[in-house]
Order: structure tokens, then C-alpha cells, then sequence
């Protein structure tokens, strides 16, 4: 396999766990009444999750092999 297919098999991976992490189960798991550091838990999760997304295709694209 080359390098251009494994990257973007990789993508793809990603995001399947984006639409994973974005779905149903997740967002309910998260939706509490609850405050962290002044933002309400499900927004938190929502940016947290996004930026590790963000984080993880980065990390991706801009890999050497």
C-alpha cells in the first residue's frame, strides 16, 4: 500500500469516529445539568471532542510515512 491509501484509510477512520462521538449514545451521555469551569458538560464534551478530531487529522495529513 502506499502512502496516499493508508492516509486516506485513515481519514475515513476518523471520520467514522467523528460521526461516533457526534451521535445519540455520546450526546446523551453528556447532556447533565451540570457546570465544568462555568460551561455547561455538553458543551465542553462537543469542543473537547471537536478539537481532538482537529488534533487527530492534523497529526494525520502531516505524517511523514
Amino acid at each position: 500500500m502506499d502512502t496516499f491509501e493508508i492516509k486516506g484509510q485513515r481519514l475515513v477512520a476518523l471520520s467514522m469516529l467523528g460521526c461516533l462521538l457526534f451521535n445519540y449514545p455520546f450526546l446523551a451521555l453528556f447532556n447533565d445539568p451540570g457546570i465544568l469551569f462555568g460551561i455547561p458538560v455538553l458543551y465542553v464534551y462537543i469542543f473537547a471532542a471537536w478539537g481532538l478530531l482537529i488534533l487527530l487529522i492534523a497529526m494525520v495529513v502531516e505524517a511523514r510515512e
